[in-house]
């Protein structure tokens, strides 16, 4: 009997003491994931500063996991990288407002190669940021076309922008930022750097067609992947596009494809009273 009621007593004890077991290790848990995620979004927000002072007007972070297939990209590379920093710089107002469809100017085709240059060159030294912190990561230069025939890049530094929170993506296909509109040039580094994802827009271009009705070869057929396009053959016809590109850049006054004209009538980041 005596050790029947020694047993009736120990036992809720014993279960008391590994409930308060459970939930201390509940609570250590917590606060690990916790100070985790803290060190995260610091580690996010040290990397963003780093960019920006390098010379990036927005940067964001995209989570590949979430990469569409409307593009119809291959992921070899997203197979191995879950994250990219989307960086951008802006483009100059005084040279987009320049634009004419006759002359794309050559002082837009110089800027053009310019802001790639410098956008090269963050991505670099942010991928060095990135590999210095222990973590793979890859720069993915920003106007390198990997397939001449589809005019594709090694993969769309649209689809990450966007992914990134960077802008929406609007019917010519261009990232629009709320403060910059389109006027802006992209670049990313795809990376293992355990980061903080940002969260996409959704579109605001309602039933704006400024860029369908500007398009000098009506490439642009007014929608977008995020209106409902299946693919970026839906909403812009990229061959009557980059046929106009090549005609401009085979022109030695330019030497590379520019034509601008969507960039400069797109509402979003124009000036009013222009």
């Amino acid at each position: 009997m005596n050790r029947k009621r020694g047993f009736a007593v120990v036992s809720p004890l014993l279960g008391a003491l590994v409930e308060g077991f459970k939930r201390g290790k509940l609570v250590c848990m917590a606060m690990s994931i916790m100070m985790q995620g803290e060190n995260v979004a610091l580690e996010t927000r040290k990397l963003k500063v780093f960019a920006t002072k390098l010379g990036a007007d927005l940067v964001g972070i995209a989570d590949l996991r979430l990469y569409s297939d409307a593009y119809g990209f291959s992921k070899p590379l997203l197979e191995k990288f879950p994250l990219a920093v989307s960086m951008a710089v802006r483009l100059s107002d005084p040279i987009i407002d320049g634009i004419t469809e006759e002359d794309p100017t050559q002082i837009y085709a110089h800027h053009y190669r310019t802001v790639n240059a410098l956008l090269d060159d963050i991505a670099i030294r942010v991928g060095n940021y990135c590999q210095a912190k222990g973590y793979g990561a890859l720069p993915i230069p920003a106007a390198q076309v990997a397939d001449e025939g589809r005019l594709l890049g090694a993969i769309s530094h649209k689809a990450i922008a966007v992914l990134a929170g960077l802008g929406w993506q609007g019917k010519s296909l261009l990232v629009i930022n709320e403060r910059f509109g389109p006027r802006i040039r992209l670049v990313s580094v795809l990376t293992t750097f355990p980061l903080a994802p940002d969260k996409s827009l959704e579109s605001r271009c309602g039933n704006c067609v400024a860029c369908v009705d500007a398009c000098p070869v009506a490439a642009i057929k007014g929608t977008s992947p995020q209106e409902g396009a299946l693919s970026r053959e839906e909403a812009v016809n990229v061959q009557a596009c980059n046929q106009r590109l090549l005609s401009i850049a085979s022109n030695p006054r330019y030497g590379s494809r520019v034509c601008g004209l969507c960039i400069k009538v797109c509402p979003w980041g124009r000036k009013a009273e222009l």
